[in-house]
C-alpha cells in the first residue's frame, strides 16, 4: 500500500502552526503582515498540490513571492506615465 500524502491545504496551516512563537513575538502590524503570506499561499493551494514539492515551505515561499510581484506589477502600472495625446493646434 502507498504512503498517504498530507493535503497541501493542511501542511499549509500545519507549518503556520509552526510559525507561532515566532508570530506572537512580532508586533501586531507585523503579525498581520505574517498572516497575509500564509492566506497568500491558500491561494496558490491547487498549484501546490500539483506541483508535489517535498517541502510545503517551498510552496508558501514561492506563492507569497508570486502575490507580491503580481501587487509590484499593478503599483507600477498605476505608476507609469500615461500617454500624452497630441494638442491640436488652430492657428
Amino acid at each position: 500500500m502507498g504512503r498517504t500524502v498530507m493535503p497541501i491545504s493542511r501542511a499549509i496551516e500545519e507549518e503556520f502552526q509552526s510559525w507561532g512563537k515566532f508570530r506572537r513575538a512580532l508586533r501586531k502590524e507585523d503579525q498581520e503582515a505574517l498572516e497575509a503570506m500564509f492566506c497568500a499561499a491558500k491561494f496558490h493551494v491547487a498549484a501546490a498540490a500539483y506541483a508535489s514539492r517535498l517541502s510545503p515551505l517551498e510552496a508558501i515561499l514561492v506563492s507569497v513571492l508570486l502575490e507580491h510581484q503580481k501587487a509590484l506589477t499593478r503599483l507600477e502600472q498605476a505608476l507609469a506615465p500615461k500617454p500624452v495625446a497630441p494638442v491640436a493646434r488652430t492657428e
